[in-house]
């Protein structure tokens, strides 16, 4: 058995936090949108992806600059503002507990893990098994990220578990043929579900252990 978490909106709460400061920073180049598309559009997407997302829809290149600043501003809220998924820390520390093997799979940056699972309190129980879209070629949804994890911590990927909240992390979960529970906490944003494939929902950290057969 392996669990494995994808970081943004299922340990740390930071999505609103992250599209609010991309939502800023598209505007300012001239780039018609809103926090709400920027979650529908780049939500669970390597930055490499959303780059190219955003200069497909701006027509041109984005300046040079425009990454170091996005990521400096969204750092330093972060730093402001950012906390985990509430219940989240107790249910890590549970399966630390349990010696539950698990590990965290990310479209974020190493540099991004380190500070947001360090601001939570979480870094402690993910250091040394921690995966970024960085360590691979194809990030969400393609599978890549989530069998090189499985691959990392010696598991078979279809007795692995995935536990995410955005539409393409879902479908590398699938794709992955890893069990996949879709967190879904927010009732204003719509459920991470795919047009094909088996995926359980859950709107609670709390009700995670059972879903997993702990309990």
């Amino acid at each position: 058995m392996l669990v494995i978490f994808d970081c943004d909106g299922v340990l740390v709460d930071s999505e609103t936090i992250a599209n609010e400061t991309l939502y800023r920073h598209l505007t300012a180049l001239g780039l018609s949108t809103s926090p709400q598309a920027c979650d529908r559009r780049y939500r669970g997407r390597s930055m490499a992806a959303c780059v190219g997302l955003i200069e497909a829809q701006l027509g041109r290149a984005l300046p040079e600059d425009f990454l170091e600043g996005l990521q400096r501003d969204t750092f330093s809220q972060f730093e402001r503002q950012l906390t985990a998924i509430p219940g989240v820390v107790e249910i890590v520390a549970r399966l630390h507990a349990a010696a539950v093997p698990f590990c965290v799979a990310s479209s974020g940056s190493h540099a991004k893990l380190r500070l947001t699972l360090t601001k939570t309190g979480l870094w402690s129980y993910f250091a040394g098994r921690i995966y970024s879209a960085e360590d691979v070629e194809r990030g969400k949804p393609a599978p890549d990220l989530f069998l090189h994890a499985a691959t990392q911590m010696g598991v078979d990927p279809q007795l692995a578990w995935v536990v995410e909240d955005s539409l393409p992390g879902v479908e590398a979960g699938l794709a992955a043929q890893m069990q996949v529970l879709a967190y879904h906490s927010d009732k204003e944003r719509p459920a991470p579900l795919p047009a094909a494939g088996a995926v359980t929902c859950f709107s609670a950290m709390a009700e995670l252990p059972a879903l997993l057969g702990l309990e």
